[in-house]
């Protein structure tokens, strides 16, 4: 988890927070044995989140060189030939030195402008943690190879625990850091992953600085926000239509009932397929007095859906544009799945994302 939010940071556009006219200089200084001449690259993330090429240089005596003018601060990475990893810097127009090793970049230390400072601090308070959590999975792999019921619950509790530390660490280092453009990716990836409700995400955005709600990972939050309101519980659900299995299209509001689950799932995806019984008994008790479900499958190709609907025996409505998390899972924000979503007879959402005796418990009280 902690891992996961420093790369994306080397993945994510960053706007402006402060320039200068001079343009930038990176100073990289490489221990370890890479040969003169080696190409030294510097990339960053297109619209599809792939590296691209924005400069080239060369090893000389183990360091290397470039320059230029940042319109906006941008996170981009340093990749060396034959050096694993890469190293993330976040360039605008100062002086900005490197020193790393290199069979360990991602490890690279950055100075030389306060946002690469606050992105070290943060840095190196998550490595702490990064080192906890990968202890406490030795300690589960070795518990599971010997069938340590007792331990591997205990490391469970203890993981657990260890992701909350985790998220707060996050979140008081986004209100001690309100001018920090790593304080954005923090936000951002706290909503990713819906560690915290929406109201705890403005929360944390209206505290930020005018600059960093002007970046560009700013302006991406505030839309994610947006996003998440429009299928937050109260809020009418978005109505669209997609192909049935039978190539028809069909549309939300059309097979509306007193009670909907809009259920987004895959044939592919087990937790999914794990609590379809569970679905098949609460849709055969109460379909006969006004329960309706829509399946949107979020598979990519039409014979695996198909095959999973008759093996499950999913007798209820079913569409699929069949590609992946596609414009309907981007409408209802779902970037993981199972995700469901439960829709009183006027449409709107009154609950959401609940399996197991949960859903059951919720569709008997709606019933009523």
């Amino acid at each position: 988890m902690i891992r996961s939010l420093i790369i994306a940071a080397a993945v994510v556009f960053l706007g402006s927070c402060e320039s200068a006219p001079e343009g930038f200089v990176i100073n990289g200084k490489l221990d370890g044995a890479v040969p003169d001449g080696a190409s030294v690259y510097l990339r960053k993330a297109n619209e599809n989140n792939k590296p691209v090429d924005v400069d080239t240089t060369t090893m000389q005596a183990g360091s290397f060189s470039f320059a230029g003018v940042q319109d906006s601060p941008e996170v981009y990475y340093v990749f060396i030939d034959n050096a694993r990893g890469s190293i993330p810097v976040i360039v605008e127009n100062a002086v900005i030195d490197i020193r790393a090793q290199k069979d360990s970049l991602f490890y690279a230390e950055v100075k030389g402008t306060d946002q690469n400072d606050v992105f070290g601090d943060f840095f190196n308070a998550a490595k702490e943690m990064a080192s906890r959590a990968q202890s406490m999975n030795q300690d589960m792999r070795q518990a599971v190879a010997e069938k340590d019921t007792s331990v591997m619950n205990s490391l469970r509790e203890e993981y657990f625990e260890l992701q909350q530390e985790a998220r707060d660490q996050e979140i008081e280092f986004v209100k001690g850091n309100p001018d920090a453009l790593v304080s954005a990716l923090i936000i951002s990836k706290l909503m990713a992953t819906k560690a915290i409700s929406t109201e705890e995400i403005e929360n944390l955005y209206e505290a930020l600085t005018p600059e960093v709600k002007q970046s560009n990972v700013g302006k991406s939050i505030i839309t994610q926000i947006e996003k998440r309101k429009r299928t937050s519980i109260g809020a009418k659900a978005p109505d669209f239509s997609a192909p049935t299995p039978a190539g028809e299209q069909l549309a939300l509001y059309d097979v509306l009932g007193k009670v909907t689950i809009v259920d987004f799932w895959a044939a592919w995806c087990k937790p999914c397929r794990a609590e379809n019984p569970n679905v098949v008994q609460l849709y055969d008790k109460y379909k006969d007095k006004g329960l309706s479900i829509l399946g949107v499958s979020l598979d990519r190709r039409a014979e695996d859906w198909i095959k999973a609907i008759e093996d499950d025996g999913l007798e209820w409505h079913h569409v699929s544009n069949v590609r992946y998390f596609d414009e309907i899972a981007q409408l209802y924000n779902v970037s993981a799945i199972p995700a469901t979503f439960i829709l009183d007879g006027n449409g709107v959402i009154v609950a959401k994302d609940l399996r197991g005796p949960e859903l059951e418990n919720k569709i008997a009280e709606l019933m009523r």
